[in-house]
């Protein structure tokens, strides 16, 4: 085929004289030069489309920008095909099989990936490899910054599928088609070259072969590769999981201090201020796009509020049982409501509530300016003292009646009854709204915390699924 061509350059070659005279690849590069047209397909027969075979292994993950919508990869591209131009005889040429040459000698198909949004970084090879056959063989790495639909509501469990779409820009099936240059068993299961110590993982590298057409006339071919990779989510789940997750747990322990203690309220606000301090931290780690909030984001939404209402609850408890001069009596209905059927339905027993409420049933120890109620479950021996000075007052009151000492004596020992009385009154009503205030304190204290499992429930079974998917 090519004999004749390669008599004549042989010829011409010969006569050359100088230090290039007896350079074997400098005679072969003369050959393969004379005459090549760069800007035609090589083809001899113009109805034979040129084959370009190629590959793709991924070599690191560098970026992935969520908020852009951008991944940044360095893959390793390979693409041969057949140059007929090219082809020579090795027993001509001391038998030389391969040579290289500058690329931009020769023609090179218009092979891109549609994705692209960036140039990148790339290291430029201005060589290929030929063979004596004609194949030519291109190799480079690329770093590709392409764009890229990301999903980041499973954020940080989230997998990612990203696809690079080789095709020509201009040539039609008729001119130009592309293959796989190994078999899509073999580039998925790949991964030979990555460097798996980043923040992603790669699973596979999925292949597919399409042929299209725009105006139905003229058809295009087009390989993509779906790059699928995974995020070790170890990183995040120490940093923003766990702490979350430890201080919902504080706030739960928080629920066994006493009711009637204002420590509890100050506890959960410095809980609540911990916790937000802790969210300003971590916004900047969070990925933020324009369409959409990562679940991790609303769980810590919903962690806040409910530490809110657990702070809430803590209030009303402890503005419930505060002892009040001018507190009125509680409700029948209240008692019948939360004394009697919520203590049946919360297993409560009667001697539970009054072991704790007697804690504070001595009068020394009775604050009035302190949000601690101190109230007692039996009044009798305060019930009998008074009861011996009343009698004492009416002895002294039938005796000497007429006597002006006597009266003033009768006047304070009766303001000192009311007084009593009217003392014995408010830890009456205290001891009824602390009674109410416990009761109502272990109704919500298991309500929030049947909330709280339910919630941890269910996000963590939407998260087991999806990474499972």
């Amino acid at each position: 085929m090519y004999g004749a061509v390669v008599t004549c350059s042989v010829k011409k070659l010969g006569n050359n004289t100088g230090r290039f005279a007896n350079a074997t690849l400098v005679r072969l590069n003369e050959f393969l030069s004379a005459g090549y047209k760069k800007g035609v397909r090589p083809v001899r027969d113009w109805r034979q489309s040129t084959t370009v075979a190629i590959d793709l292994m991924v070599y690191a993950i560098l970026n992935v920008d969520e908020k852009n919508q951008v991944l940044t990869t360095y893959v390793w591209y390979r693409q041969q095909w057949i140059d007929e131009f090219l082809a020579w005889d090795p027993e001509e040429f001391d038998d030389v099989k391969q040579i290289s040459i500058p690329t931009a000698n020769i023609w090179v198909p218009d092979i891109l990936i549609n994705e692209f949004v960036d140039v990148g970084k790339s290291p430029e090879i201005p060589y290929v490899y030929v063979g004596h056959t004609g194949l030519v063989r291109n190799y480079k790495p690329i770093q590709v910054v392409t764009a890229c639909s990301l999903n980041i509501y499973n954020f940080p469990y989230d997998v990612q599928k990203c696809s690079l779409t080789f095709q020509s820009w201009l040539h039609t099936t008729k001119d130009i088609n592309i293959t796989l240059m190994r078999t899509p068993e073999e580039v998925m299961n790949d991964k030979s070259v990555f460097m798996n110590q980043g923040e992603w993982e790669l699973l596979h590298v999925l292949s597919t072969y399409k042929e299209f057409s725009i105006d139905h006339d003229d058809y295009y071919a087009e390989m993509k590769f779906h790059v699928v990779i995974r995020r070790r989510p170890l990183f995040y789940t120490v940093n923003l999981l766990l702490p979350s997750v430890f201080l919902m747990v504080m706030d739960i322990v928080g629920f066994y201090l006493p009711p009637d203690s204002g420590e509890r309220v100050s506890f959960k606000i410095t809980l609540l201020l911990g916790y937000s301090v802790f969210l300003i931290i971590v916004s900047d780690t969070l990925p933020a796009t324009a369409i959409g909030t990562p679940l991790i984001g609303v769980y810590f939404v919903v962690c806040m509020a409910l530490l809110v209402i657990s702070l809430t609850e803590s209030v009303l408890i402890v503005r419930l049982v505060h002892k009040q001069d001018l507190q009125s009596r509680v409700p029948q209905w209240v008692k019948h409501l939360v004394l009697e059927k919520a203590t049946v339905l919360l297993c409560i027993r009667n001697k539970k509530v009054c072991s704790i409420l007697s804690q504070g049933s001595d009068l020394p120890l009775y604050k009035e300016n302190n949000m601690n109620t101190a109230v007692h479950c039996n009044h009798h021996s305060s019930k009998g003292s008074r009861e011996s000075e009343r009698n004492l007052g009416l002895g002294l009151s039938t005796r000497d009646s007429g006597s002006p000492v006597m009266d003033g004596i009768l006047r304070e020992i009766t303001t000192i009854r009311q007084f009593l009385e009217k003392k014995d009154e408010s830890r009456e009503i205290a001891k009824e709204w602390l009674q109410v205030g416990y009761v109502l304190d272990v109704l919500l204290f298991r309500v929030y915390l049947l909330t709280v499992l339910a919630y941890s429930i269910t996000l963590g079974t939407l998260w087991s699924v999806w990474q499972n998917v």
